[in-house]
C-alpha cells in the first residue's frame, strides 16, 4: 500500500484479526470482521474467503490465495468474477507435474510417491486429484495420508513412512503451511524426502519447494484494494495468476537425509538455505 502512495492511519486503517485455531474462534472472527463494515476484507486464503462470503455478499473481499473459486461459488468466472470476491489464484496448471519431476530428480528411482493431504481445506481436494492423475500418467504409485487437524499430522507422516514411499509431496493448504515446522521435523525423523509448494516450508527445515511465491501474492493484493478504494467493483476485477515460480532448496535438510542436491537444481534455485 505504501508503494501505491498510501499512508497507514492517514489514508486507511489496517486491522489484523487472528484466531486461536478453534472453529468457534474462527466463526467469531468472521462475525466481528463483517460487523465492523470495512471498505475491504482481506481473506488470507480460500477457507477464509468462503467463510467471509457466506457472511456478506456486499463487502468486497480480496483473497491473495484463491483456489477452486468457481466451483465453490465465490466467483462466476476468472475473467469476470461478477460477485464480491476477487484476488489471485496461486495454483498454476501443470504445477503438480513439475513437483513430481522435481521429486524424481531428487530420488531418481522413485516409484511410490506419498501425498500428505488436507481434504478439509477447499484447496486440498483439487490438488490431490491433479497429483493423483499426474502420477498415474507417469506410472507411479500414489499413497495418500490425510490430516485435517494438527494432531493428525504425525500419524499421517508415520503412515507414509510405513508404506515405504520414496518421496512425499505436501499439499498447499492453510493447516499444512501453519504446521510446517512439525512436518519438516517429522519428515526428517522418518527420513522422508519432501517436496512442497511454498518456500516457507523449506525455511522451516523442509527439503525443496517449487511453486508460487506467496510474498508476491500478498503484495499484489494491494493492487486490488487500491482499485476498490478508487471505485472499481470487485466483480469487475479479473482473477490474476502469478507469472513465475520460486524454487527453494535446503542443503542442511538434504545432508540430514543423505541426499546430494543435483548441481543443476542448485544452479537454477531462486533460494538456497545452507
Amino acid at each position: 500500500m505504501a508503494q501505491l502512495g498510501y499512508v497507514e492511519n492517514r489514508d486507511f486503517v489496517f486491522e489484523l484479526r487472528l484466531g486461536d485455531g478453534s472453529p468457534d474462534g474462527f466463526i467469531k472472527l468472521v462475525e466481528q470482521a463483517v460487523a465492523a463494515q470495512p471498505s475491504v476484507l482481506i481473506a488470507g486464503a480460500t477457507l477464509e474467503a468462503v467463510a467471509l462470503n457466506r457472511a456478506t455478499s456486499s463487502i468486497p473481499i480480496v483473497c491473495p490465495a484463491l483456489a477452486d473459486a468457481v466451483h465453490l461459488g465465490l466467483i462466476n468466472s476468472e475473467a469476470r468474477p461478477g460477485r464480491n470476491v476477487t484476488g489471485i489464484e496461486p495454483y498454476i496448471a501443470g504445477l503438480p507435474a513439475k513437483q513430481i519431476e522435481l521429486a524424481r530428480e531428487l530420488v531418481p528411482r522413485t516409484s511410490r510417491v506419498g501425498l500428505l493431504t488436507n481434504d478439509g481445506d477447499p484447496k486440498g481436494s483439487p490438488q490431490t486429484r491433479e497429483l493423483t492423475s499426474v502420477l498415474a500418467e507417469m506410472r507411479l504409485s500414489a499413497v495418500s495420508a490425510n490430516a485435517d487437524q494438527s494432531s493428525e499430522i504425525a500419524a499421517a507422516i508415520e503412515r507414509l513412512a510405513a508404506e515405504k514411499v520414496d518421496v512425499v509431496v505436501v499439499l498447499q493448504t492453510n493447516l499444512l503451511l501453519a504446521r510446517r515446522f512439525t512436518i519438516a521435523e517429522a519428515a526428517l525423523e522418518r527420513q522422508l524426502p519432501t517436496v512442497y509448494g511454498y518456500r516457507e516450508h523449506v525455511l522451516a527445515g523442509g527439503l525443496v519447494s517449487y511453486g508460487v511465491d506467496l510474498r508476491w501474492c500478498y503484495r499484489r493484493a494491494a493492487y486490488f484494494v487500491d482499485r476498490i478504494f478508487k471505485g472499481t467493483k470487485p466483480g469487475d476485477l479479473p482473477i490474476e495468476f502469478p507469472t513465475s515460480m520460486w524454487l527453494a532448496a535446503n542443503v542442511h535438510a538434504a545432508k540430514s537425509l543423505g541426499i546430494r542436491l543435483p548441481i543443476g537444481l542448485l544452479g537454477r534455485a531462486d533460494e538456497v538455505i545452507e
